[in-house]
């Protein structure tokens, strides 16, 4: 068939589209109503451009008929910020030790700033996203996890009335990572296991973690190992075999966290990549790493 000019236009580039949004149609009937919790990282978070794009594509995914909730943490920015006033930066066990001036700091980044920055990104497409932080409603609770850290906290307990009622009203959730104690103060906490514990208590369909990397690796040294799918066992295999590279173990362990809580799936994907999540929601080849427990390794 010859193409034919349309105003100007390929009448073979306009059905390629039409033909992009109709095989779209089963994966959105498929996930109509369901869940997917976002915990939003790297790159994709302090990059204006990308978070723009991300911010766009969760949008097309809640108008789509998913309910996507958002968490996140900050910790480039609140580094950044402790260096500005002049508190020292300190690192325990892979945590940042919080004192009560740092926690302070923590508060001010994550609910101040970085919370409001991705909800604008989202409200620029409309009156969808609202931000609120773990103290909101005691939406997340927690305990000291080690006198030696400080304000560091430990996840005890999730209410997701807050959360409940936003997703209920038409709204995006977008979560700062900060939680309430029973002393009457603030607690920081790592925002991969937030984002584990809220899938899990929310029934969560999913939860997909944002990186700078597009996934695991077998070797990662050699790009061409990247593992499409693993089980549980399997990826915890990897944390105790020390074999993970980049940070990359905690947010292993949330995943499967999350899985060993009834959430169906967990994905590791490259915010960087883009339209990352719609690739992986509305495509079966998808992008990343997913874990889930009737797969097993299979690398790409």
């Amino acid at each position: 068939m010859n193409a034919t000019p349309i105003g100007g236009r390929d009448m073979k580039d306009l059905l390629a589209k039409a033909q992009t949004l109709t095989e779209a149609l089963p994966y959105i009937k498929r996930t109509l109503g369901r869940t997917v919790v976002i915990k939003y990282g790297g790159a994709a978070m302090t990059d204006a451009t990308l978070r723009a794009q991300v911010a766009s594509d969760i949008v097309l995914m809640k108008l789509v008929g998913i309910n996507p909730v958002i968490v996140h943490g900050g910790g480039p920015e609140i580094t950044s910020y402790m260096n500005r006033l002049g508190l020292p930066v300190e690192f325990y066990d892979g945590m940042r030790v919080t004192s009560e001036a740092a926690m302070e700091v923590v508060k001010m980044v994550l609910v101040g700033k970085v919370n409001p920055e991705l909800v604008a990104a989202i409200n620029t497409h409309g009156r969808l996203a609202v931000g609120v932080s773990g103290d909101d409603g005691n939406l997340v609770r927690a305990t000291q996890r080690h006198e030696r850290l400080g304000r560091v906290g430990d996840v005890t307990e999730i209410d997701t009335t807050v959360i409940d009622n936003l997703i209920e009203d038409g709204f995006i959730p977008v979560v700062a990572t900060v939680a309430a104690g029973d002393d009457g103060g603030s607690f920081n906490v790592n925002a991969d296991l937030v984002a584990a514990e809220l899938a899990t208590a929310l029934s969560a369909d999913k939860v997909i973690f944002l990186t700078d990397v597009d996934g695991l690796y077998a070797d990662f040294s050699d790009k061409t190992s990247l593992i499409s799918a693993l089980t549980p066992d399997e990826a915890e295999e990897m944390i105790v075999f020390d074999s993970l590279e980049g940070g990359m173990a905690p947010k292993v362990a949330a995943c499967v966290h999350a899985l060993r809580g009834g959430v169906r799936r967990a994905h590791i994907l490259n915010g960087t990549v883009p339209h990352a999540l719609l690739l992986e929601v509305y495509t079966d080849e998808g992008v990343g790493t997913m874990i889930t427990a009737d797969s097993g390794m299979m690398p790409l």
